[in-house]
């Protein structure tokens, strides 16, 4: 499975359909298109007129491509640096070109030895073994490689929440292995730091032995319990005409009881009645702790760049070519990638990330049987 991203820069609104653009076009303005593209591609330089004219598949003269450039400009596909320059392509026909009409080459042989040569490594830690495999793809690209680390699934001995902003959190696992690993999520609208501090309570009360999976199939569990024994109370007051439902199955549901005054001395209609409310708060505080645990479960893992500082993700011109990698069980857990200059050889490059993604699999699932 190949995954190309093109890191793309709009002034405003929505990015067009690239796909659509290309279907807009004739065979004449794609070939101009395509030329343009790996022309610049291949000497970072723009493109001319009279340069496509010599290669062309049919016979045109430099006025007609020029109209074809110009068709292909306003479709904000290519742009001119400079008044009577040639054509480079923008990130928009980037998106098109990778999408549509990039031709893949086979991974080269000297690449692929190169990579390889990580497979004889004896490092057992999976951290050092991605920063090898990390250094051995940036010197097969010269470009900076990322490795997005897998998960790591083993028993919890601690959870942290920490709040850092209205829509950021962090979650610090410690595992009883001693594996230490931060992930960042989303935390639910409304979340206070405090909240965060009290299901970290919670959660740590209960957590010996537990993986962040059992834990979350655990509150799971205990909702439908919980859901299904309140539903058994209410529908006994209800069928008496005791009490009703107020929004019924919806997060704002609430069982209204009638005549409360009118229950007083009876014992058994007033204990459903408080374990109903006890049971209604219980399932709010695991809902509440449930939500925690998939977004925790779904966060990102920690992201390891190797020859580059992040800041190269925020500058103009980058680009990532990025590829996951997969378990025994044909699970995603992570990524790698390339990040560069839009004009990258994305023949070339993209087989190479494809083949590494591979290459850690593969390494991952071996030392696990080991």
């Amino acid at each position: 499975m190949l995954f190309v991203s093109v890191q793309l820069e709009t002034q405003m609104g929505e990015v067009p359909d690239s796909r659509k653009l290309l279907e807009e076009m004739n065979a004449r303005s794609r070939e101009v298109f395509r030329r343009v593209v790996e022309g610049y591609l291949a000497s970072g330089a723009p493109v001319g007129s009279r340069t496509l004219t010599r290669d062309m598949s049919e016979k045109v003269s430099a006025a007609t491509v020029r109209n074809v450039m110009q068709d292909l400009e306003f479709l904000g596909l290519l742009d001119s640096p400079h008044i009577s320059a040639g054509r480079v392509p923008t990130n928009l026909g980037l998106r098109l070109f990778v999408d549509s009409l990039l031709e893949v080459s086979p991974l080269d042989e000297n690449d692929r030895e190169k990579l390889d040569q990580t497979l004889g490594s004896n490092e057992r830690d999976v951290s050092s073994l991605l920063e090898q495999i990390g250094g051995a793809l940036s010197g097969v690209t010269q470009g900076a490689s990322l490795v997005l680390s897998p998960k790591h699934e083993a028993a919890i001995r601690h959870i942290e929440f920490v709040s850092l902003g209205p829509d950021r959190a962090l979650v610090v696992l410690v595992f009883a292995d001693g594996h230490v690993e931060n992930r960042l999520f989303a935390p639910p609208r409304g979340m206070t730091p405090s909240a965060m501090r009290e299901a970290a309570n919670y959660l740590n009360s209960m957590i010996e032995g537990m993986t962040v999976t059992s834990l979350l199939a655990r509150f799971r569990d205990e909702i439908t319990r919980n859901r299904r024994e309140i539903d058994a109370l209410a529908t006994q007051l209800v069928e008496q005409g005791l009490a009703i439902w107020e929004n019924e199955g919806e997060p704002q549901e609430r069982l209204i009881v009638r005549g409360r005054a009118n229950l007083l001395g009876e014992g058994a209609v007033e204990e459903d009645i408080e374990r109903i409310r006890s049971l209604f708060d219980d399932l709010e505080r695991k809902r509440d702790i449930a939500e925690f645990l998939e977004l925790t479960e779904t966060g990102e893992g920690v992201r390891i760049f190797i020859g580059a500082e992040n800041r190269l993700f925020s500058l103009t011109g980058s680009t990532l070519v990025v590829s996951p990698y997969m378990n025994a069980e044909r699970k995603v857990i992570g990524a790698v990638g390339v990040i560069g200059p839009t004009r990258l050889n994305y023949g070339r490059i993209v087989p190479i990330v494809d083949y590494t993604a591979q290459l850690v699999g593969r390494m991952l699932a071996d030392r696990r049987t080991d």
